[in-house]
């Protein structure tokens, strides 16, 4: 079984979880003794069984792949879709139901990725939430859904509780928009809670990362560009007095789960991803346009020496791996 994963986001574009799920899965695979290759879409004597593609593909593209009886196995992630409320959800299913059942627009309907989760031969997703997604905007069938969760590397497993011996927080990602990096930095000032911001933009001459970096003033904004050693990240996590996150969307979020690893309490967004991950286990920001927020880091600042991690489960990135085996299996035995 030989398994192409294929994507339309190259890494030297935009670094970041996206990029470290394709790549621990790529290896944990092989580590199982499946063969995955990246499709080399120059290479048309490549060959394989299978493709695995991350994101939605177009509807071109799977006509094409049926065509040379090649299944799709999809995994997409609705990092902002996943978090809207139930009612949303069953709003916009109403409405792409409405759109693709109209008798004109094919050439539009073709270009949406509306209907590509219908023509994959399944849909991968991490969260319930994302299930949900998937069977109410999009009408897929739960058969058609699994969920395989992230992992985490063996050195995070490994970890352990640190010292917590530094004063400040630790907040680690990439210094972009929907991190809301500037307004956790504006709240660390307001409330006088030291924050090390951990990451890298997209790009140097970024207009946001420019914003960011004129707030760091070495006390309460901290900066420690990102840093590509899981060695490194492990012991600047389990020295660190508490993990918080501020970001506007997320799926599963790998950094807070890296920190809750490493012996972190943590606090994060109110959202549909981190009730289904942490419940009641974590703390939790008030929305994103509450003067409440100042208070709510500080309170949590000053508790983070008695709040113990969340004791939730880890997976590694061969459990990932064995349940991709056995979706790759099942769909290959349909498609014979």
């Amino acid at each position: 079984m030989k398994i192409l994963f294929d994507h339309p986001s190259p890494f030297l574009l935009a670094h970041g979880g996206f990029q470290t799920q394709i790549e621990q899965t790529k290896n944990a695979l092989e580590e199982i003794g499946v063969e995955v290759e990246h499709l080399r879409w120059w290479d048309a004597r490549q060959r394989g069984d299978l493709i695995h593609f991350f994101s939605a593909p177009s509807q071109s593209y799977l006509n094409l792949a049926r065509a040379v009886r090649l299944p799709v196995v999809n995994t997409t992630l609705f990092t902002e879709t996943c978090n809207r409320s139930d009612a949303k959800l069953r709003r916009q299913g109403f409405l792409v139901r409405v759109i693709l059942s109209l008798p004109f627009g094919e050439g539009i309907k073709q270009q949406l990725t509306w209907g590509a989760y219908k023509g994959c031969a399944h849909n991968v997703v991490t969260l319930a939430a994302e299930k949900f997604v998937l069977e109410t905007v999009y009408g897929i069938a739960p058969s058609a859904i699994s969920i395989v969760p992230y992992g985490l590397s063996e050195i995070f497993l490994r970890a352990g509780r640190g010292d917590r011996s530094k004063n400040y927080l630790i907040s680690t990602g990439t210094i972009t928009e929907r991190k809301n990096c500037i307004e956790l930095a504006e709240m660390a000032k307001a409330a006088k809670v030291p924050i090390l911001f951990v990451g890298k933009p997209y790009h140097p001459d970024d207009a946001y990362w420019r914003k960011f970096e004129r707030r760091i003033d070495g006390q309460w904004v901290q900066y420690h560009s990102h840093v590509e050693s899981e060695e490194e990240m492990v012991g600047l996590l389990k020295a660190s007095r508490g993990y918080v996150l501020f970001s506007r969307h997320e799926n599963w979020c790998l950094s807070a789960h890296e920190a809750a690893a490493c012996g972190l309490p943590l606090l994060v967004p109110d959202q549909k991803w981190s009730r289904e991950r942490f419940g009641g286990l974590v703390s939790y920001f008030r929305g994103f346009d509450t003067n409440d927020n100042v208070q709510i880091l500080k309170q949590f600042y000053d508790r983070c020496p008695s709040l113990p991690p969340p004791p939730v489960k880890f997976y590694q990135w061969k459990d990932a791996a064995q349940q991709l085996k056995t979706i790759y299996e099942a769909v290959l035995s349909v498609s014979r």
